[in-house]
């Protein structure tokens, strides 16, 4: 009786051996070679490269792509480049896969353009960088309320909320430079020291403008010799005031 136990034991350990050795040569020989393993190749980077490119190079590195049905868009990139793909550069795939790739549009999106008037400048640059538009010039005008947002215009027309405008489109903001409407009569600059007439044109609530050296052996150097525009003209805070200043022939650097 213990005889035939320990040929059934005997048996069954053949067999749970037979088993593991099968096991181990389908794991590690049969099926590796059957999906060809470790036969892979790197996935290359293919950003910036255009479709017509794509076929011939993947080929070459024995793989294949298609295009995928959804695409972005970069104002720096060319129409029909590569702006994304799947797997990513770098990735270890069998010979012959597939590279989903995403392609940059011929043509920018429509944005609906937010609405930025009453905003803080800062405010509106932010949201305007966010929504993939650019800020263009910034138009200072009189208005009492400081880098405030008077008016958006694109294409030196201004447009409302809602109006569609490109993605990438730049922007320009119209924008209070806190002085407003205020009117004076223009001072006298004339005869006046460069630093002092400089102090009491700011102080005007004036900005300086063009500043013109004019060589001269009759005035004394820094002295006002021309303003524009003249003296006693009635002007609104924030203009600019161009200034000739005297510069003496004898002058050394």
């Amino acid at each position: 009786m213990r005889e035939s136990f320990k040929k059934i034991g005997l048996h069954l350990l053949l067999v749970f051996v037979a088993f593991t050795v099968l096991g181990f040569l389908f794991l590690k020989v049969y099926l590796p070679f059957y999906t060809n393993h470790g036969q892979t190749v790197s996935v290359p980077n293919l950003e910036g490269f255009s479709v017509g490119e794509l076929e011939d190079y993947l080929k070459a590195r024995d793989l294949t792509y298609e295009v995928a049905l959804d695409s972005g868009f970069s104002t720096e990139m060319r129409p029909h480049t590569v702006m994304k793909q799947i797997p990513k550069p770098e990735s270890k795939v069998k010979k012959g896969r597939k590279i989903y790739v995403t392609l940059n549009a011929q043509n920018a999106p429509l944005l609906r353009m937010p609405n930025l008037v009453n905003s803080p400048l800062k405010n509106a640059q932010e949201i305007l960088s966010n929504m993939g538009l650019l800020r263009g010039e910034i138009i200072y005008v009189p208005d009492i309320a400081p880098n405030v947002v008077l008016e958006q215009k694109y294409r030196g027309r201004s447009i409302p909320e809602g109006f569609e405008v490109p993605k990438g489109a730049q922007i320009d903001l119209v924008v209070g430079d806190g002085l407003g409407n205020q009117a004076l009569e223009l001072p006298n600059f004339v005869g006046m020291d460069e630093v002092d007439a400089e102090f009491l044109l700011i102080g005007s609530g004036l900005r300086m403008g063009n500043i013109n050296y004019v060589e001269t052996d009759t005035v004394p150097s820094g002295i006002i010799i021309r303003q524009f525009p003249p003296a006693g003209v009635s002007v609104k805070t924030g203009e600019g005031v161009e200034l000739w200043i005297s510069e003496s022939k004898n002058r050394t650097n």
